[in-house]
């Protein structure tokens, strides 16, 4: 027997603003019913063996067209066909803009209507919680052993990444993914971000900086203060781990900086945000070393739908002819890091993108000054290698340099090749732009004060060139994201 908030029947909305809000009706719905219910729980309530349940919405489009109506520049917003299609959505209020352009999509390209409805996918107790409440940690063992007796738990079996992968098979008479995502596996993300990151993804921006140095938080925590000075920054909020929030000079501060503490330790991947009003800002993460950190953020950064991930950061030279820090921005990558073999065989190429290329580049010549006929002095553009073994260098018979050699690399890391790999796994444009700190088979090898000396050179400008890389982006120079070089035979609607 289940303890269930009133039954919301089906609609069908010709508009997407109406689909919108019953999404978000009925979601609201079911975790307050949620809530409530836990709150009942803690304060030792006998629901006399009956289970509370709440069930996530979902939106479902059926067409009969193979052929859709929308614009031949955008690689999403439609259907590869006919059927049935649906997704089951979480944190509609997150997400509202998000959905209703996806919504506003489907219905230009195939015109019909969205029905929406609740779908039979019930919501984890621990995903209805708000993103202050800690109601659990009143429990005793005893009353958390029996949560599970009660309410509906995370089934990892829901949260599988086969839709992403092209693994997916419906089953007879399943509809087919409107969306990468579903909803539990989303919601699971959001809570390893907070967990990850020491923030909350409502400040994470939708374009991503990562890098393996924190010399370069560092760097970016400066100018986020300083643009926060600045009256006249096109950015509002600069957020630090803690959900500590400093507003722009001028602007009053909201509740919810009230909420925010610096925490006695940094999380162990820390995350601080730019943000702009329509979350075309920039986050800045520090992924640490690693291609298991690499992989781990961004399994879970790409549920947020950024337009774009960049890696800033150090590698090993492998060219007699590079200089200490000198530029590499990598146009193929060899994966030696192995963190997504089974995910994404390695048979599988990982492309540049072109619009990413572009704006990095004209970046390196905007704030070095060089002219583009002159990049080659500082800049190589070639293959970089990842690896997942920092001592490489110490491996019998140099096979790893043999193969290096054989790939044409010019660059060695640990983590670039991880989130390119990602970023074309979960359609997410992404780039790779690195700064030469030494060159292991020449001789040059970091020694503290000449890496002190080579970070205080390089390491601001470095950071610019990414900033003004996004900008270039977000202001539409290198052309529209998305690509199609990231879409499948059959993709998903939602972008």
């Amino acid at each position: 027997m289940h303890h269930t908030p009133p039954f919301t029947p089906p609609a069908f909305h010709v508009d997407a603003a109406a689909a919108l809000a019953q999404v978000q009706a009925i979601y609201q719905t079911s975790v307050e019913h949620l809530r409530v219910a836990m709150r009942g729980f803690v304060a030792g309530e006998n629901f006399n063996q009956r289970r509370v349940r709440a069930c996530y919405p979902f939106v479902r489009l059926h067409t009969h067209s193979v052929s859709h109506k929308g614009s031949s520049r955008l690689s999403y917003g439609f259907v590869a066909g006919p059927g049935r299609f649906e997704t089951t959505i979480t944190r509609p209020d997150l997400y509202a803009d998000y959905l209703l352009a996806q919504f506003t999509l489907l219905l230009a390209n195939h015109g019909g209507e969205l029905e929406v409805g609740t779908s039979a996918s019930p919501i984890p107790i621990h995903f209805s919680f708000a993103d202050h409440d800690h109601v659990e940690g009143q429990l005793s063992v005893e009353r958390r052993a029996h949560m599970r007796d009660v309410f509906d738990l995370p089934d990892l079996t829901a949260m599988d990444d086969g839709i992403a992968n092209g693994t997916h098979e419906p089953r007879p008479g399943e509809a087919q993914p409107l969306a990468l995502f579903t909803a539990p596996r989303t919601d699971y993300s959001l809570q390893r971000l907070r967990h990850y990151t020491g923030t909350a993804p409502e400040w994470f921006q939708n374009f991503v900086l990562f890098t393996n140095y924190q010399f370069y938080i560092d760097e970016f925590v400066k100018l986020g203060h300083a643009e926060m000075a600045n009256p006249n920054s096109e950015y509002v909020a600069f957020v630090e781990p803690g959900n500590l929030v400093t507003r722009r000079s001028g602007l009053s501060a909201e509740a919810i900086d009230a909420l925010g503490v610096a925490p006695p330790r940094l999380p162990q991947m820390p995350a601080y945000h730019l943000v702009r009003k329509d979350r075309t800002g920039i986050t800045m993460v520090n992924i640490g070393v690693g291609p298991a950190n690499a992989k781990t953020i961004t399994d879970h950064i790409a549920v947020l739908r950024p337009h774009a991930w960049l890696m800033l950061g150090h590698c090993a030279g492998l060219r007699s002819s590079q200089q200490l820090g000198d530029y590499v921005l990598a146009h193929a990558y060899v994966r030696e890091d192995h963190v997504l073999d089974e995910e994404l065989p390695l048979w599988i190429p990982i492309p540049a993108l072109a619009e990413i290329q572009v704006a990095l580049e004209a970046a390196v010549a905007d704030v070095s000054g060089v002219p583009p006929t002159e990049l080659k002095r500082i800049m190589r553009t070639g293959t970089v290698a990842s690896t997942d073994n920092r001592n490489w260098e110490l491996l019998p018979n140099n096979t790893p340099q043999r193969r290096f050699s054989q790939s044409r690399a010019v660059a060695l890391d640990m983590e670039s090749a991880t989130i390119a790999a990602n970023g074309f796994r979960f359609r997410v444009p992404y780039g790779t732009l690195l700064c030469v700190s030494d060159k292991p088979l020449h001789g040059e090898i970091k020694l503290p004060g000449m890496a002190n000396h080579f970070y205080r050179e390089r390491v601001d400008q470095h950071l610019r060139i990414g900033i003004r890389a996004v900008e270039r982006l977000r202001d539409g120079d290198a052309g529209p994201l998305h690509s199609r070089k990231l879409r499948s035979f059959a993709e998903v609607a939602f972008q």
